[in-house]
């Protein structure tokens, strides 16, 4: 039987005339001025329901009075919208699986969620996903708005979206209801405003009477444009100058600015602590007004905000030495809507369930990078652009859960250069094309892994972006700052007794800050010791430029795109200045007639107060978060070689504990050691018993070719989700691990090898090939933040040592294993030490020490 034929209830038999009933499928959406209105018409529906046996179902989550008890239904779920909205929604429609075919349900008034989620958007986004849900299962469902309250955010795809759309207006004590949307049913006067006295509906035609009520219902009290967050934004500016004109209370600002705070800024409580010490109302307002669309700004963004706002509060010469940024924010409320009109929606919930979270993400990714966007947002994106007319800018990442306490996020979601160039739409489809780039790099592996790992698929992970001029100056075709760089308020890389780790430290390059993010493997950068910034761990000038910064990425402006290219090939347009700062002139041990132009930055270091100013800020922020911090920067000089830092990103530093542990002296017989270093070691000092060694024998993987190597790294990949957890693991091979040139090592993804312990890179695939120690970067953020320890060996140095007998000639498990890898028994050898007496190993970061060794 057709389901328009089957007519069921309102439990009123007066709308039902008016209605000609209920079908199963319909959503019923009544727009009310009191919850007593709705109260009115959910009571006889619910008596009507439970009379005919239906299991009828109560989502309770607002402030205002229950509308039903537990005995007039048959469950009643109570939810907490303030855990956010994929948690809601996702207990939500668990509650609707569970009911099958057919139910009947009531929802508390909807637009509290507003309220709860700071967004009209988001109102509109839960209900385009649990109303044709609803009419899938053939269910009749009541939902409540109130009137005028909206904006077309909400009213918009509800109104779109439902089949019944009823407003309730009360007149002179009466009550009066007029359908504005009823589908798949009509009658001559079902349209028109109907009078309710008790069971009957008597439709009103009197021009002058309906003239009357809809005049005194005032439809039209809300500009529709503004969404919540936006009109909360206004009330704030209207409280600030009442404030200031001595016509109203502090206290007033006080509470505006904690509900904006929440609204745009995060939900974190240690996050909105800072905030509350160091951000005025001011700060918050200068926010919104660059805000595109509604939601939060994300980890990246607040991070950023913050640490200018902690370091011009603590130290007012900061006000003159921070570049000034106008940067725009795309709130979090815009990925979801995004999400929800492209289709995503329901691939991305399956990737809350550990056990399928990868399952449907290239079709995400797909369907993402094909989507469209509103008129709306799209016409908000092009006045943004026109606001950077063509100077280029970056669209960062700024997720929900990224760069809080706890978890960094570092490199697993994308940032796209937009060097802006040529006509507006050219300009706005490079932009609109890195929006969905970056959305899309929400549903990769990489981010999918480590949110997995690290519990949080269940959490709601939003995408905000951050919009930001690029820092720099353009010579000639070139665009980029004169330097940058990240640092550290912790060293975890003491490579001299005289380095204080407490001091911080900076990883420095000339151009654009990838080099400095993105681990270069063809190249090297300058590692700065804010104690003792002269100090490099290279001891000839030979050596400084074998180890030094040859390549620059900067923007080509002509070619429109991030380009790399040798430092050499640019310096003819670099301004005299800038070459006297950051380069040294020196001859080679080898050839006393070849002179060389190095970036070693030394005359910055020891001229300016570059380096001073970099502590002081790394100390400042360190104070305020009470907890190291990693930041990234840019800085950019003049002609009298005159400054100004841009702090881009400030996160706390996934490092357990900034204090350098001590670890007793053992004395050890020469026959027990299998291995001993002295040289990087990066990572918290230890000692504990190693349970397996993983050894990748160099001669043998030296031979392979690059379509095997990538082989090799698969199978360390299978053996790391085959170790168990707690398990100590030393992970040794040749070159540099996480590398993506195989010729210069192993090519493995983090997740390949996130249960080990210990890293140790043996430097012996070239000559000329020593471990960038690449702090700062992506992959040694990582090591960082599982508590991993980073070790280079160099075999032939006098004061290393590698027992090849040992790791060639103990007996392998990968056969057993993993016995599809076979095959590579002679490249892969994995030695179990848990069933003998077993392996122990002692570093010492301070003194740059490691030795691993038999125990008895």
């Amino acid at each position: 039987m057709d389901t328009q034929d089957i007519k069921l209830s309102t439990g009123m038999s007066g709308l039902d005339s008016v209605l000609k009933g209920l079908i199963p499928g319909d959503n019923v959406v009544w727009q009310i001025d009191s919850i007593e209105d709705y109260s009115a018409f959910v009571r006889p529906y619910a008596a009507a329901a439970m009379k005919a046996g239906k299991k009828l179902i109560y989502f309770r989550f607002a402030s205002h009075a229950a509308l039903l008890g537990q005995e007039q239904c048959t469950e009643i779920h109570t939810l907490k919208p303030e855990e956010g909205f994929e948690t809601f929604i996702a207990a939500i429609h668990s509650v609707i699986e569970k009911c099958g075919r057919g139910a009947f349900y009531v929802f508390d008034c909807l637009s509290e969620l507003a309220g709860d989620w700071y967004s009209d958007r988001m109102l509109g986004n839960f209900f385009m996903l649990t109303c044709p849900y609803l009419y899938d299962l053939e269910t009749i469902t009541y939902f409540a708005l109130y009137r005028d309250r909206h904006s077309q955010h909400a009213t918009t795809p509800i109104a779109e979206t439902t089949q019944l759309l009823l407003d309730v207006i009360r007149h002179n004590a009466r009550i009066y209801v007029r359908p504005v949307k009823v589908q798949h049913r009509y009658s001559p006067t079902m349209h028109l405003l109907h009078e309710m006295r008790r069971d009957e509906f008597t439709p009103i035609t009197s021009s002058t009477v309906i003239a009357d009520i809809l005049n005194d219902a005032d439809l039209t009290d809300i500009d529709e444009s503004m969404d919540f967050s936006a009109r909360t934004a206004l009330e704030a500016e209207e409280i600030l100058k009442e404030v200031r004109a001595g016509r109203a209370r502090i206290d007033r600002v006080n509470a505006v600015f904690t509900q904006l705070c929440r609204m745009i800024i995060s939900r974190d409580e240690k996050i909105l602590s800072l905030v509350g010490k160091y951000m005025t109302l001011e700060d918050v307002l200068a926010i919104a007004k660059r805000m595109i669309g509604s939601g939060l700004i994300g980890g990246k963004s607040v991070g950023m905000l913050l640490a200018r706002s902690i370091l011009r509060k603590t130290d007012a010469r900061f006000m003159d030495v921070l570049e000034t940024h106008d940067s725009f924010f795309i709130g979090s409320d815009v990925f979801y809507t995004f999400l929800v009109r492209n289709g995503v929606w329901w691939m991305r919930q399956k990737q809350r369930d550990p056990e399928r979270f990868l399952e449907g993400a290239e079709e995400a990714r797909r369907r993402i990078l094909t989507g469209r966007f509103t008129d709306y947002i799209v016409e908000r994106f092009r006045k943004m652009i026109d606001h950077f007319g063509q100077s280029p800018f970056i669209v960062r990442s700024s997720s929900l859960l990224e760069d809080n306490f706890g978890n960094s996020f570092a490199g697993k979601y994308e940032s796209v250069f937009c060097a802006n160039q040529g006509p507006l739409e050219r300009r706005l489809e490079d932009f609109l094309a890195a929006v969905r780039s970056i959305y899309a790099s929400s549903m990769g592996e990489r981010a999918l892994s480590y949110r997995a790992s690290r519990g949080l698929l269940d959490k709601d992970e939003q995408m905000a972006l951050l919009v930001m001029r690029v820092s720099g100056d353009a010579y000639g075709r070139h665009y980029y700052p004169s330097m940058a760089g990240v640092g550290f308020s912790f060293n975890p890389f003491v490579w001299n007794r005289g380095i204080d780790p407490k001091a911080g430290v900076l990883r420095l390059v000339f151009g654009l800050g990838t080099r400095a993010v993105n681990r270069a493997d063809d190249d090297y950068t300058r590692l700065v010791a804010l104690n003792d910034p002269s100090r490099r761990p290279e001891a000839s000038f030979d050596a400084v430029r074998q180890y030094s910064q040859r390549k620059v990425d900067y923007l080509d402006l002509e070619a429109n795109q991030l380009v790399s290219g040798y430092f050499t090939d640019i310096a003819g347009a670099v301004p005299e200045a800038m070459l006297d700062l950051f380069t040294t002139t020196g001859t080679s041990e080898r050839s006393s007639s070849r002179t060389d132009r190095v970036l070693t930055f030394d005359t910055l270091l020891s001229s300016t107060p570059f380096a001073k100013d970099m502590r002081d800020m790394l100390s400042i922020l360190q104070g305020a978060y009470d907890y190291p911090v990693d930041i990234e920067y840019t800085a950019n000089f003049d002609a009298e070689k005159n400054y100004r830092i841009n702090l881009v990103q400030c996160r706390p530093l996934q490092v357990k504990g900034a204090d350098v542990a001590k670890i007793p002296a053992i004395e050890v017989a020469h026959d027990d050691i299998i291995m001993q270093a002295r040289s990087a070691v990066v990572g918290q000092s230890r000692m504990s018993r190693i349970g397996r060694i993983i050894y990748i024998v160099p001669e043998k993987y030296s031979e392979l070719p690059e379509r095997e190597r990538y082989e090799i790294a698969h199978a360390i990949g299978e053996i790391n989700r085959l170790t168990p957890v707690g398990m100590h693991v030393m992970l040794i091979g040749p070159g540099r691990w996480g590398t993506s040139s195989p010729e210069l090592g192993i090519p493995v993804t983090f997740p390949e090898i996130n249960r080990t312990t210990i890293l140790c890179e043996l430097v012996m695939m070239r000559e000329d090939l020593v471990p960038d120690v690449s702090l700062g970067t992506h992959f040694l953020n990582e090591l960082v933040e599982w508590d991993m320890l980073y070790l280079a060996l160099f075999p032939r140095q006098a004061d290393s040592f590698f027992n090849h007998t040992f790791f060639e000639g103990s007996p392998s498990i990968l056969e057993e294993l993993v016995p599809s890898r076979a095959k590579w028994k002679d490249v892969i050898r994995v030695i179990d030490t848990t069933n003998a007496k077993g392996i122990g190993v002692a570093a010492d970061a301070q003194e740059q020490k490691v030795i691993c060794y038999r125990l008895k």
